[in-house]
């Protein structure tokens, strides 16, 4: 017999499956020997009240041993000898779509500027050592996108597009762990996602797909309104239809696509920096204990969302036990973000916390039409180089002492490796922006107390939270609204926002090419 139950347990209580089976015997009056396994189906932590509780939805096999698999297996046949789809960038859109082809039947060839995600970790080393940033292999370019080294959280709100536990069926198939199938706000770790990825590439080769590294996309090949195919920066062309899935930092796409007269339109970016706590203090207050979290709770997340002078003000990517990382893609360019290991070990806590803007917010860079929002942000990550003396050494300043237009004379330890500059963000970043971010931080003190403190460090800049352009597709057929055989997909195109729901993009332009092919 099966039984599927829920619990609300103490975080001892369900530490364990030892200790979650104690519990279903005494709770539910069974037989303790006839309790064969249990298995987690659903976890979230309720930590409203000042006891945190952990509930639970458990699979209980009684008299038997479970005979089906934690996740759903797909089958990926040979597709050497199909026809082929050109697939450009290797992030999760790209992946995902690929796998979908191969499910359908077609070839998918994935061009891929960056270089594979082991080969990736020696140029992003070098970011924090010797603050190079090399403008094809970073945090943001290479095999796994930009989600590949900076956390891979597996939380999406996107649960109307398309099957979220179906994504994480794929991960755990490919090497994740089988937590993310039960967890609340799922999550890798940013130490473990790069083996996952490396899987599903594997089986993309497997299956008779083509993955071509190092090879960037120079522009697309367009005769009556039709996409032939691909000419890479070094000559190489590639010929067949086309998924774009080139990522939210790729800006030489979007002026190539501009500049072909490719429709785009311009969308709302959030903008701001990455707030970095210690975490026992963010453990203390999410769990309302002076005494942290303790041996059986995670370190503590955090959500925080307001309006300000009629926009959003709200953290975004928050990275409990995690680090501050640098971002750039190019030249003169200071951009961080978060990321979190799979042990969420660390001392520090971090999040985004940024400012909604909208196009009309982007009027003195008008003179470039749809691309006023990608300027704005050019413009500010070049003033945050600057503003870190043109290194990689990033400007920084206390969350109080911004709050009081203060100078922050020291810093506290953070856990930015290429190093901090204290720098009074409140001067020189667009008062727009630093005016919200101010009420937003007082309102957020409020609400929960500690949260405001010269503990916490402000890091700038975080600009890097969505494309600054929408590439226009039809919304049946998923191709673009005036070319066809171009199929924008994920975050580059502005259809996704976090490695899920670019993932769930990805599947959904395959199932519509190869509906239309």
């Amino acid at each position: 017999m099966i039984k599927e139950i829920q619990l609300r347990l103490l975080p001892n209580q369900a530490a364990s499956e030892q200790s979650i089976k104690q519990c279903v015997v005494r709770d539910f009056a069974i037989d303790a020997g006839a309790v064969k396994a249990v298995r987690i189906l659903k976890r979230s932590i309720d930590a409203r009240q000042r006891t945190v509780m952990v509930n639970l939805t458990v699979r209980v096999y009684i008299n038997e041993l479970p005979a089906d698999d934690e996740y759903v297996r797909i089958h990926y046949g040979d597709v050497s000898d199909k026809p082929s789809v050109l697939v450009v960038g290797a992030g999760p859109a790209g992946l995902f779509a690929s796998l979908r082809l191969i499910e359908l039947g077609f070839r998918p060839v994935i061009i891929e500027r960056g270089k594979n995600v082991r080969d990736r970790r020696k140029d992003i080393a070098l970011i924090s050592r010797v603050h190079k940033v090399d403008p094809e292999s970073n945090y943001c370019f290479g095999e796994g996108g930009a989600g590949a080294y900076s956390d891979g959280k597996l939380y999406t709100r996107s649960k109307k597009r398309g099957s979220v536990d179906r994504i994480l069926n794929i991960f755990c198939q490919h090497g994740a762990s089988t937590s993310i199938l039960a967890d609340a706000h799922p999550h890798i770790g940013t130490d473990k996602l790069p083996g996952v990825i490396e899987n599903i590439r594997k089986q993309i080769l497997a299956s008779g797909g083509e993955v071509h590294f190092e090879t960037c996309m120079d522009k697309l090949i367009l005769e009556n309104g039709k996409v032939k195919g691909i000419i890479t920066t070094n000559g190489l062309v590639f010929t067949g239809k086309v998924i774009l899935a080139t990522g939210h930092s790729a800006r030489d796409v979007y002026y190539h696509l501009h500049d072909a007269g490719i429709e785009l339109e311009a969308k709302g970016i959030a903008v701001g920096v990455r707030l970095e706590h210690p975490q026992e203090l963010i453990d203390q207050i999410q769990y309302h204990n002076p005494e942290g979290r303790g041996e059986y709770l995670p370190a503590a997340e955090y959500s925080f969302v307001t309006q300000v002078a009629g926009r959003g003000v709200y953290s975004f990517c928050m990275c409990p036990g995690g680090f501050v990382v640098p971002a750039a893609s190019g030249p003169e360019q200071l951009v961080v973000n978060g990321m979190s290991p799979s042990t969420r070990g660390s001392k520090w806590a971090n999040s985004g916390m940024v400012v909604e803007m909208r196009p009309e917010d982007f009027s003195s860079y008008k003179e470039y039409g749809v691309l006023a929002g990608m300027k704005f942000q050019e413009e500010l990550e070049r003033q945050s180089y600057l503003n870190g003396n043109c290194r990689q050494t990033a400007p920084a300043q206390r969350m109080d002492d911004f709050i009081r237009k203060k100078n922050s004379y020291d810093l506290p330890v953070s856990s930015y490796t290429p190093g901090l500059v204290a720098s009074p963000l409140h001067f020189w970043m667009p008062e727009f922006i630093t005016s919200r971010l101010r009420e937003g931080f007082k309102y957020f003190g409020k609400v929960s107390r500690g949260f405001l403190t010269n503990e916490a460090l402000m890091i700038g800049v975080e600009t890097r939270t969505s494309s600054p352009v929408r590439i226009l597709r039809d919304k049946e057929k998923l191709s673009h609204i005036s070319v066809e055989n171009l199929y924008p997909c994920g975050e580059g195109a502005g259809y996704a926002g976090g490695i899920v729901s670019a993932a769930i993009d990805g599947e959904r332009c395959a199932e519509a090419l190869v509906a239309q092919w």
